[in-house]
């Protein structure tokens, strides 16, 4: 392998344009009148998988967005890794926030700012050139199989029925997937643990209709005011959750553990400059890296009612909303996290109102183990590419659906991810560094390697 740098190299224009095709389509999962987008971005894929070696690829039509599978299988007899992704997107807005067209790739001081740069088409086209480049070098010893699906932003719900399905189909011996950061550009890291997720919506209702603030103001419940002391109820002075019975499944994460998370690099200072504030905010007890690595959470993510247009109305709203999410560890389970919620939500809403909550979608949280082969070829890699053993680290994000590979599956997932905290995904803004979307093909192609032969990874 020792033309692949030079290889990267060499066709670097040709990587990005192909990024760039999949970027400019607009494949927001959560909003209907972008399904079209989702068939096409699919399709790109399709063709891309095709273009890069894969012997079959489809597009499976689902009763939500199109998931994405090809492979090229080598030999019945060697390795196969199963490559998971996602080509669904975030909304973008608020649209003043952004510098440059969300969905026009522009690449300022190094990075491609783009809606999906980072989260997941550029991590995932990795993927796709580290075994275009093996098999056009003659050497790929693995088989692959790739898997992209258009719902991850939304609960999966289609990829699991097809997983079911197709249990004979997706056999692999590991599922890899990058969709994950890195501790810094210079600190390699694997993420061996995701938090779950629980995503719901609550309506508040007061009067029937909407009110004169004045003719009615102080004697009728305002729906706005009775939502905001409810959700702030949800987390005390030591900004621990309040809902009766959600910590009782928590896992303990003992203190060697905590001991060895609290080696990896972490400066505290940069981390609040980055995002602008003063001071951090967590669960009395826990560090930051724990706050998001090894605690649940409550987070109020959208907020709504009343007139909220330019000037002003006087008005008591009829009804507000809210949109909320609780990320959770492992032993949670996110049904009953949901319906723990519900019932206390319910109980603490006054007779001045009614309260209504719907759940959304969710996920249980995973924890990957660091014995397997998979993780020891990846160490190996990174030891490769960037000279350092990578450091194991938990994220604070979900991948619903990792769990549900183990689950239906009965495959374990390595969490290869090249992102980092600073390409803001989710937010305006969104970006991806061109030299870690070079430097994760690499990287990625050696693992393939490492994999295949595990020999080179543990010499007898």
């Amino acid at each position: 392998m020792n033309d692949l740098k030079q290889y990267i190299e060499t066709n670097q224009e040709r990587f990005l344009d192909e990024l760039f095709s999949l970027l400019r389509i607009p494949s927001i999962s959560s909003k209907t009148e972008h399904k079209p987008d989702m068939l096409q971005c699919a399709e790109r894929w399709k063709e891309l998988l095709l273009a890069a070696g894969c012997d079959f690829a489809e597009v499976h039509l689902t009763e939500g967005a199109p998931i994405v599978y090809g492979e090229k299988m080598i030999d019945p007899n060697a390795p196969t890794i199963l490559v998971y992704g996602h080509y669904d997107v975030m909304p973008v807005e608020p649209l003043e926030m952004w510098k440059t067209p969300p969905f026009e790739p522009t690449i300022i001081d190094g990075r491609i700012y783009c809606r999906g740069a980072n989260d997941d088409k550029g991590q995932s086209l990795m993927h796709a050139k580290a075994f275009e480049y093996l098999l056009r070098t003659h050497q790929l010893h693995c088989n692959i199989k790739f898997m992209l699906e258009g719902e991850e932003e939304v609960g999966s719900k289609s990829l699991y029925t097809f997983c079911k399905a197709n249990k004979d189909k997706l056999k692999t011996d590991v599922i890899v997937v990058s969709d994950t950061s890195m501790i810094d550009s210079n600190t390699p890291s694997i993420t061996v643990g995701l938090r779950g997720l629980t995503y719901l919506e609550v309506e508040v209702t007061g009067p029937n209709r909407d009110l004169h603030s004045g003719l009615f103001g102080g004697a009728v419940a305002n729906p706005i005011n009775i939502l905001c002391k409810m959700v702030a109820s949800i987390t005390d002075e030591k900004n621990r959750i309040t809902i009766p019975h959600f910590y009782d499944d928590v896992l303990t994460v003992s203190d060697e553990e905590r001991a060895l998370m609290a080696k990896a690099p972490f400066d505290v200072q940069a981390y609040k400059t980055a995002i602008d504030v003063e001071e951090l905010c967590g669960e009395e007890g826990f560090t930051p890296i724990e706050h998001v690595g090894i605690r649940p959470s409550f987070d109020l993510c959208g907020i709504w009612g009343g007139y909220t247009g330019e000037g002003t109305k006087t008005v008591l709203p009829s009804k507000a909303y809210a949109k909320l999410s609780m990320r959770i560890v492992p032993n949670q389970d996110p049904d009953k996290i949901s319906a723990l919620f519900q019932k206390h939500f319910e109980s603490i809403a006054p007779k001045c109102v009614k309260v209504k909550v719907t759940p959304h979608h969710g996920g249980n949280a995973y924890v990957s183990p660091i014995d397997m082969p998979a993780y020891k070829a990846a160490e190996k890699a990174f030891e490769q590419t960037y000279g350092k053993k990578p450091i194991p680290t938990r994220s604070g994000g979900s991948i619903p659906i990792i769990a549900g590979f183990d689950k239906i599956l009965n495959t374990k997932s390595l969490l290869l991810g090249f992102g980092l905290e600073a390409d803001a995904i989710h937010s305006p803004n969104e970006s991806y560094r061109l030299d870690h979307f070079f430097k994760g093909i690499e990287t990625i192609a050696w693992f393939y390697n490492y994999f295949s032969h595990p020999s080179l990874v543990t010499p007898h």
